[in-house]
């Protein structure tokens, strides 16, 4: 053909996920690379699926979601955090969060707007952004600590700004964003008149007693805030792909416009084990939590024992090492080399950059068996550090 094709999508790379993961199974690697644990995820909650299968509807369910996983998920958002959501009004259930996040960007942003980013992102921000026509302004976050100032944010904002597209807690850099950041963030976007897109999919998947805290609970961003979640991530059920979206009617009543020109609906079966998955008891999120601290704890001692330089990790399922102590200064040909000679993949930092990324930090997943993790130890222990 002679024609072009769209130039934001069509030019884009192979992510470094499916990069580093093909490069894993090339070389026989222990993949710490994409973010998935190898735990097949609660036995009653993947039961619960399998039996809305059978004895449920499998035809289209409504398109803004079930009742019954949209009142749980205001039951369940009232107990951790204190939201008063309308199911009927305010909830929308999607195809994943991924799916969430396109929707609101493409109903949200017109040619032009400005759109303020945080990196390193999500690498589907970008080209969604650009793809909905929108202008990116960004904020570029260091570590160890990720911050951003009132001066960061003057330089991103202006009156043109539209949209923030913010996520929290923030992979890859495991971070948490403390309240005084965000309190400075909603009132540039009160004093911006700018709507807070907000991918809050690790909510739950945070430590050392940290409480997620949502951006749309903050004085003056309930009525321009849309607040993101996942229950692949609370769940560890990554494949499932069920996205919920929170926010005041006037902007859910745009985001459904959005919604039912992208993916329509999704699996009813889901969305039943889902609701279930919800109501469960305070236990079951401690537990989980629980879990992946010791496994990152595990892993960061493992890693500080060889010699790496180890940075905090408050959530997600990843850490990250400081190979500038190392006297490395490209993370991507690190990671290469370490795939390649030491046989454990991991993901260069510098890959969720948009520009003049920092190229010393790489990023590790702990949500694994103990035995793979063991594992990735025992061949980074021949690296000399």
């Amino acid at each position: 053909m002679s024609k072009a094709f769209n130039p934001v999508l069509s030019g884009l790379p192979t992510t470094i996920f499916e990069t580093m993961s093909r490069l894993a199974r090339e070389h026989e690697a222990v993949n710490l690379g994409q973010g998935f644990p190898d735990d097949p995820g609660a036995p009653d909650i993947r039961a619960k699926a399998a039996e809305a299968v059978i004895s449920g509807s499998n035809q289209y369910p409504p398109m803004m979601g079930i009742p019954e996983l949209r009142q749980a998920a205001a039951a369940h958002y009232k107990r951790h955090q204190g939201l008063e959501l309308d199911p009927d009004s305010e909830i929308m259930v999607t195809s994943g969060a991924t799916e969430a996040i396109a929707g609101a960007l493409f109903a949200l942003i017109a040619p032009g707007d400005e759109v303020v980013l945080f990196e390193p992102m999500y690498d589907a921000y970008l080209p969604l952004v650009l793809r909905a026509g929108g202008v990116p302004k960004f904020v570029k976050l260091k570590p160890p600590h990720w911050r951003f100032s009132a001066d960061d944010l003057a330089q991103a904002f202006s009156p043109r700004t539209k949209l923030v597209l913010f996520n929290n807690p923030l992979n890859p850099a495991g971070t948490v964003c403390p309240p005084e950041d965000l309190t400075m963030l909603a009132h540039f976007c009160m004093a911006h008149d700018a709507i807070a897109v907000c991918d809050e999919v690790w909510e739950h998947v945070v430590f050392d007693g940290v409480r997620h805290q949502p951006l749309i609970a903050f004085p003056g961003m309930r009525e321009r805030t849309v607040k993101i979640s996942s229950a692949g991530k609370i769940f560890s059920l990554t494949g499932w792909k069920v996205g919920m979206v929170m926010a005041a009617p006037n902007l859910m009543r745009v985001l459904a416009k959005a919604h039912q020109f992208l993916t329509f609906t999704t699996p009813p079966n889901l969305q039943v084990a889902v609701a279930y998955g919800l109501g469960r008891e305070d236990a079951f999120f401690d537990a989980m939590r629980r879990d992946f601290q010791e496994a990152r704890d595990y892993l960061a001692k493992g890693l500080t024992d060889l010699g790496f330089s180890v940075l905090n990790s408050r959530g997600t399922y990843f850490l990250n090492i400081d190979i500038a102590p190392l006297g490395e200064s490209d993370d991507a040909e690190f990671c290469q080399r370490l795939v390649r000679d030491i046989g454990v993949a991991a993901i260069p930092v510098s890959a969720f950059y948009a520009e003049d990324p920092v190229k010393t930090i790489v990023r590790l997943c702990f949500a694994k068996k103990r035995a793979t993790l063991d594992a990735a130890l025992e061949r980074l222990a021949r690296l000399k550090v």
